[in-house]
């Protein structure tokens, strides 16, 4: 039998990935495919990047130079800082999320997570932490349904010969 696939899933390239995080803001059961968590990742890095881009112009144009960039900032600079804020604090719990679902999805309780958090308070310990979160979240998720719910990749998954 072939797998079935949902006529979105096609795409590999769709906002809908990018998005499902925010839609399952709060949900730390259950598993999250390396297309959710990397596309989520992909998007705080756009959305940065262009509220970024006017603070940037906005240093670069003010005249000032007191040495405190915050007295150098102009109201475009502002308004862009806010919402780079803004938008961390609205993209802060369903980032937790995805990465404790991302954990689930290989096998690993969401609290490995928080320890590789805490880890990461300690100079040398953080670094090797930090690299733990990025081999895990590259990992490939356990095939077939685990502990923390089915696969992600294929929520349909019958034993033909079972």
């Amino acid at each position: 039998l072939r797998n079935i696939r949902q006529p979105s899933e096609k795409r590999a390239f769709s906002m809908k990935w990018m998005l499902l995080p925010f839609k399952r803001y709060a949900e730390f059961s259950g598993r999250s495919r390396r297309m959710e968590y990397w596309m989520f990742q992909l998007l705080n890095i756009l959305v940065f990047s262009l509220l970024f881009v006017p603070l940037i112009v906005d240093i670069s144009l003010t005249e000032g130079g007191t040495g405190d960039p915050f007295d150098d900032f102009g109201v475009l600079g502002t308004i862009s800082f806010a919402l780079m804020g803004a938008y961390f604090l609205a993209a802060l719990l369903p980032g937790f999320a995805v990465t404790v679902r991302r954990f689930h999805d290989i096998g690993l309780t969401g609290w490995a997570y928080v320890g590789l958090i805490v880890a990461g308070i300690l100079p040398i310990v953080g670094f090797l932490a930090s690299i733990a979160v990025l081999v895990i979240t590259i990992l490939p998720g356990n095939e077939g349904e685990n502990q923390y719910g089915p696969d992600p990749k294929n929520p349909f998954e019958e034993d033909i010969f079972g």
